[in-house]
């Protein structure tokens, strides 16, 4: 299991590697494929917390924190990539403020040197689609851990049950997965077979299993898509929240879809338009299966 973990780290450390100075464009800038509403959101989660120090796990080129700049929270982050670090620590002009670490290890949620140092608020975004899911417990409880009591901790991952909505390659995934194909085709008896694969066939050209495309790599690297890149059920991630003795714990999502992508694109200025004004209510039910990302958030005991 620990080769596992180290293979699937060395992945994702080798995917970002060559992203450094460009995530926060991508991700956070004009041109952006969704307007950054998760940062908004946990700066407004932030705010109403009253956190005067707030640490980023995962932090990657300081895409969230440097956007506290004018809030007095003072920012702290760690992440696993060398490249991300080098840039977050000359964003925020602070070396000490960034540290390199592994969300999967509990030492790295401290800064170096100060093992018992807590914070008002621990955030995680981006990052659990890329923890195997027998990690998910242990970093939970890490966040949780890292902050003082009543302490807010808000972790963001991909909604698994959007594949209920899109009708492309993510529902095929959530379908495949819900029926538990493999197991499904040890059960079938030799005669039975054949008629199952053409079954699941039929299933899967219900779907634009092209669509999204594929996220591929640069100059050797594997893309987001071809490393661990795992989405959540928001109803199981709660559920772990809790276990890591979370307290009110709520689910919010983001990046909520109107229309099914496939329809969507047809009518793309109204597609941004009608979702960004859902993205108005991350506390919205309709969240569950039509937006693509769900945030959890609790408080430490």
């Amino acid at each position: 299991m620990a080769d596992e973990r180290r293979a699937a780290e060395d992945a994702v450390r080798r995917c970002y590697s060559t992203w450094s100075t460009t995530y926060h464009d991508e991700y956070y800038g004009e041109a952006a494929a969704h307007p950054p509403v998760h940062r908004d959101l946990l700066l407004r989660l932030l705010a109403e917390a009253g956190a005067r120090d707030v640490l980023d796990a995962g932090c990657g080129p300081a895409s969230f924190l440097r956007h506290l700049d004018g809030t007095g929270i003072r920012p702290y982050g760690f992440d696993l990539t060398p490249e991300m670090v080098t840039e977050a620590r000359r964003v925020l002009g602070d070396d000490r403020a960034v540290w390199e670490g592994s969300v999967l290890d509990p030492e790295a949620f401290h800064p170096p040197g100060e093992p018992g140092r807590r914070f008002d608020a621990a955030v995680c975004a981006g990052v659990l689609p890329h923890i195997p899911a027998d990690g998910d417990a242990a970093v939970l409880a890490s966040l949780a851990g890292s902050v003082r009591s009543g302490g807010l901790v808000a972790a963001t991952a991909r909604n698994e049950l959007f594949g209920l909505f899109t009708l492309n390659r993510y529902s095929r995934d959530l379908f495949h997965e819900l029926i538990d194909v493999d197991g499904l085709r040890a059960e079938a008896l030799p005669e039975e077979r054949e008629g199952l694969e053409r079954g699941l066939a039929a299933m899967d050209d219900r779907f634009r299993t092209d669509l999204p495309p594929l996220r591929t790599g640069e100059d050797g690297a594997p893309g987001y898509d071809e490393v661990l890149s795992r989405a959540h059920n928001p109803l199981a991630l709660r559920d772990a929240a809790e276990a890591a003795g979370l307290r009110d714990v709520r689910l919010l999502f983001l990046h909520f879809h109107r229309l099914p992508p496939l329809a969507g694109d047809a009518v793309p200025a109204l597609q941004r338009r009608a979702s960004l004004a859902m993205d108005a209510d991350p506390s919205d039910p309709r969240g569950l299966v039509m937006a693509s990302s769900v945030v959890v958030t609790g408080t430490a005991p």
